[in-house]
C-alpha cells in the first residue's frame, strides 16, 4: 500500500482552504458529490499539483441484505478511474431496507446504520464485498462506523468481525479512531481491545473527526474540534503500526483555516508521539504490539495480498466453519433473516412501527430524532431555495412531514415530496410563500411525474390550474 501521509477531507466550502493549505499530501471526496465529467477546478488544480485524491462512498450500503446494486458500483468505479485514485473506500453499515427480499416497503435512512456483528451479517457482508472489489479498478476500503445503537444477540467484538471480514475477503481497514471513540462512549466498547483485535497490517488510512455530547450520547459529528480522546486513540494505534494515511474529516460548521491547521497538527503530533512508541519497543528488543492480541499477526501470514484487494486464495469460511468454495455464496435464508431484522429497525426509526425485541427504547428515540434532524438538514442544503420561502417554519414543517412520510429516495426527492406534500395541504398559510412553492416544485418535478406515479400526477393537474 503506498503511503497517504497526511489529508483532509474535501469539500467544497473550504476547497480553497485546502488549495492554500501547507502539508497537504492527500485529499478524499465524497464519491456521490463529485461528477466524473465535471470535476471541480479545485480538485483538477489539485491533481495538477500531485495531490492524491480518493472517493469516498456513502451509499452503497455494503453491509445491507441485498446485494450491492450495479449501477452504484458502476458509478463508483467512474468516480475512481476519473480521479486517478489508488483506492475507494465504502462503510460497513446499511442505509436502506426492505423490498423484495422481505416482502416490505423500501426505506432509506439517509443515515449510516450499524450491522449486527452475527455470523449471517458477516456472510452476508462477506459476499458484498467480494461483489464490490470485483466490479471497482481500484482496492476497496470499508470503514467502521460510528453507532448509538446496539444490536441484541450479537456474536462477535468490532475488531473480531472486522478481523473475520480481513481474513475471508482480504479487503483493507479505513479505520476511524473518532467512531472508536463514540462506541466508547455509546455502547461502552474499549478502543484498546478493537485495535489489539484488528489485522493492523490492512490497515489503507485513518479518519480523525470530531462531535459532541447530548441526549446522553456521543454524537460523530464532524462538525466540532477533534477531542482528546479521539486524538489518544490515534496515538495508541501509531503506537501498534505506523498508519498509511491520516486524514481529518470536517463536513459542516467549518472553522477558519487556521483552526483546521491547528488541528492537523495536532493530529501529526499524535501520530509522531505513538510512533516514538512504537520505535521505543522495537528498540528495547520488544516485537512490534507484542502481547495485544489478535492485530499483532495473521494466522496467513502476508497472504492477505493487500496489494491486489482481493481476498486469501482459500476462500470463504462458511457459517459452519468450513472452508466453502471461491463462488460460494451465504444462503439466501441469511440474506432474508439479515433483511428482516433490519427492515424491522428501520421501520422503528423512521416509520414509527413497534421497537424490535432487545433494543434499547430509549436509545432509539434518540436515534429516530438524530435521523430526522439530519433528513431536515440536508434537504435544506440541497434544496436551500425552501428554507427561504418557509422561513422558521421550515424545519418544524419538515420534522411534521418526515413522521408521516419516511424516507423512500434519495434526499432530492425527498425535497420535492415535501414540497409536494405541503401543496395538497394547502400550506404555507401564506399566500405568498404558497405561490413561491408552487413555482419551485413545478420547475422541478418535470414534465413526467416522479415516483408515487398516481399521486404526483393528480397532484400536478390540480396545481397547474392555480
Amino acid at each position: 500500500m503506498a503511503l497517504l501521509g497526511t489529508g483532509i477531507g474535501w469539500r467544497p466550502e473550504i476547497a480553497d482552504a485546502v488549495e492554500d493549505m501547507p502539508g497537504i499530501d492527500w485529499v478524499e471526496v465524497v464519491a456521490e458529490n463529485v461528477c466524473p465529467g465535471h470535476l471541480p477546478e479545485s480538485l483538477l488544480r489539485l491533481r495538477r499539483r500531485g495531490v492524491t485524491v480518493v472517493p469516498h462512498g456513502v451509499a452503497l450500503g455494503l453491509g445491507g441484505a441485498d446485494r450491492p446494486d450495479e449501477g452504484r458500483l458502476t458509478a463508483l468505479a467512474e468516480r475512481a478511474e476519473a480521479l486517478g485514485a489508488p483506492l475507494v473506500t465504502e462503510h460497513i453499515a446499511f442505509v436502506r431496507a426492505g423490498g423484495p427480499l422481505t416482502a416490505s416497503p423500501r426505506l432509506e435512512a439517509g443515515h449510516l446504520l450499524p450491522v449486527p456483528r452475527t455470523r449471517d451479517a458477516l456472510d452476508v457482508l462477506c459476499e458484498n464485498v467480494r461483489i464490490a472489489q470485483d466490479a471497482l479498478p481500484v482496492p476497496l476500503a470499508v470503514e467502521n462506523i460510528a453507532a448509538l445503537i446496539s444490536w441484541p444477540g450479537e456474536e462477535m467484538t468490532e475488531g473480531q468481525f472486522l478481523y473475520d471480514l480481513v481474513d475471508r475477503t482480504g479487503v483493507r481497514l479505513l479505520i476511524d479512531v473518532a467512531n472508536l471513540h463514540t462506541n466508547h462512549v455509546n455502547r461502552g466498547e474499549d478502543p484498546a481491545k478493537a485495535l489489539a483485535e484488528l489485522p493492523l497490517e490492512a490497515i489503507a488510512y485513518v479518519h480523525v473527526a470530531g462531535g459532541f455530547a447530548r441526549d446522553g450520547v456521543w454524537h460523530d459529528s464532524h462538525a466540532h474540534p477533534v477531542p482528546r480522546p479521539v486524538l489518544d486513540i490515534l496515538t495508541d494505534l501509531a503506537s501498534r503500526v505506523a498508519p498509511p494515511g491520516v486524514l481529518l474529516e470536517r463536513d459542516e460548521n467549518f472553522p477558519e483555516p487556521a483552526e483546521l491547521r491547528r488541528e492537523l497538527t495536532e493530529i501529526r503530533a499524535a501520530v509522531a508521539s505513538g510512533s516514538a512508541a512504537r520505535a521505543r519497543a522495537e528498540g528495547d528488543g520488544g516485537r512490534l504490539g507484542a502481547g495485544r492480541g489478535r492485530g499483532t499477526g495473521h494466522p496467513q501470514g502476508d497472504g492477505v495480498r493487500l496489494d491486489a484487494g482481493r481476498g486469501p486464495e482459500a476462500g470463504p469460511v462458511g457459517t459452519d466453519g468450513a472452508r466453502a468454495g471461491a463462488g460460494a455464496r451465504p444462503a439466501d435464508a441469511a440474506r432474508q433473516r439479515v433483511g428482516l431484522a433490519q427492515a424491522a429497525l428501520l421501520s422503528a426509526l423512521v416509520a414509527g412501527t413497534p421497537v424490535p425485541e432487545g433494543f434499547d427504547r430509549a436509545r432509539l428515540r434518540v436515534q429516530a430524532r438524530a435521523l430526522a434532524g439530519k433528513r431536515a438538514d440536508v434537504v435544506a442544503k440541497v434544496a436551500p431555495e425552501l428554507p427561504v420561502i418557509l422561513g422558521d417554519a421550515y424545519r418544524r414543517a419538515f420534522l411534521a412531514y418526515a413522521q408521516r412520510q419516511p424516507m423512500t429516495g434519495g434526499y432530492r426527492h425527498d425535497a420535492l415530496a415535501f414540497a409536494e406534500d405541503l401543496l395538497r395541504r394547502e400550506q404555507p398559510a401564506n399566500a405568498r410563500a404558497r405561490r413561491e412553492l408552487r413555482a419551485w416544485w413545478l420547475e422541478r418535478s418535470g414534465p413526467a411525474p416522479r415516483p408515487r406515479a398516481r399521486l404526483a400526477r393528480a397532484t400536478r393537474k390540480v396545481l397547474l390550474r392555480r
